[in-house]
């Protein structure tokens, strides 16, 4: 009698610990999907929203531990995407997912995840303080940020806040990053394009685009060269566009064409390296088969030129395929290690 109770407890015992640990492994966060006014956004040229929308995931433990706070992550999304693309029913990376398998099996340490929706009419905002599309570095910087402190609990100190992107988000990231190491103190950048990739070029190919007067309807290559003029050649006395376009019959006017050089982190890295080296910590990862390998690989190099101390990282990967992969074992152990997970007192 007393050894089946003895195994009765026993088995009763394993099952509940099984149960309590299905249950851990189970743990997932909740995403919230808000809009954000930014004073920063109001007044663009080209009417875009000044109160886009944006993705907030809330860890396991958000709802249940009620005094604690968190540390912050801003991650910036890629061209021709939106938050959804990351946090939405069906992502092309899954964000959320990533966040509920480290977060929720206690593998990282759980921490707030917010994603602006950068889309706009020309597919992208460059994350880029332009008068036609709006301040994006500002509203990222400061509205966005202002607003998470003042309705989420989190830790309203640099040293819990992160930056990350891939893509274009991998350039903001940049951007802001050497703008405004007074908010973040930890940066991680996935495959950034427009390192270097956009010095302007002459030809018959740019005179024909010289002639277009809307976005609608473009190909995917002829918007993205929309967005990055936008952003780095606004022109307020140009509507409907509000841009200048780098070339006049086909010739690359000089005088645009630096406007463009100007806003490539290889050339911002001289004046902004001791900006840089403010943080705590800097990553930067790409796929060997990501056509963007060498620009990154050079940016790596000019950071260590300059005494940036950084990670450069490759892996097996071309530039999508793996980036929920990357989110999930790098970036979040990363900012995991790198940001402050306790209120200062």
């Amino acid at each position: 009698m007393r050894q089946a109770i003895r195994t009765s407890i026993t088995i009763l015992t394993a099952a509940l610990a099984l149960i309590l640990s299905s249950a851990a492994l189970a743990q997932t966060g909740r995403v919230e999907r808000i809009q954000v006014h930014g004073k920063s956004l109001e007044g663009n040229l080209l009417g875009e929203n000044a109160s886009p929308e944006v993705s907030v995931y809330l860890p396991p433990g958000y709802d249940r531990e009620r005094r604690r706070r968190y540390a912050v992550v801003y991650v910036l999304h890629g061209y021709s995407g939106t938050d959804l693309n990351w946090f939405g029913e069906m992502p092309t990376w899954d964000g959320r997912g990533a966040a509920d398998r480290t977060m929720g099996a206690g593998a990282v340490d759980e921490m707030i995840v917010v994603m602006p929706n950068c889309m706009n009419a020309y597919g992208g905002c460059m994350y880029a303080n332009s008068a036609a599309t709006g301040y994006w570095e500002d509203y990222v910087a400061d509205d966005l940020v202002a607003y998470i402190d003042e309705n989420y609990r989190t830790i309203p100190d640099r040293a819990a806040r992160g930056l990350t992107g891939h893509s274009m988000g991998g350039y903001g990231a940049w951007l802001i990053g050497m703008h405004r190491p007074d908010v973040f103190s930890a940066l991680y950048s996935l495959s950034a394009c427009c390192l270097n990739e956009y010095a302007p070029q002459g030809g018959d190919a740019a005179a024909a685009f010289e002639a277009i007067a809307t976005a609608e309807g473009l190909g995917f290559g002829a918007r993205r060269t929309f967005a990055v003029t936008s952003a780095w050649s606004p022109n307020p006395d140009k509507p409907p566009l509000y841009m200048d376009l780098p070339t006049v019959n086909g010739e690359v006017v000089p005088e645009i064409a630096a406007r463009f050089a100007v806003n490539s982190p290889q050339a911002m890295v001289p004046s902004f390296a001791s900006a840089l080296r403010k943080y705590t910590a800097i990553k930067l990862d790409v796929g060997e088969q990501d056509g963007l390998i060498d620009s990154n690989r050079e940016l790596s190099e000019m950071l260590t030129q300059y005494g940036v101390e950084h990670v450069w990282e490759t892996y097996e990967g071309d530039h999508i395929n793996r980036i929920t992969q990357r989110f999930e074992e790098r970036v979040l152990p990363f900012f995991s290690e790198n940001l402050a997970h306790r209120a200062p007192r």
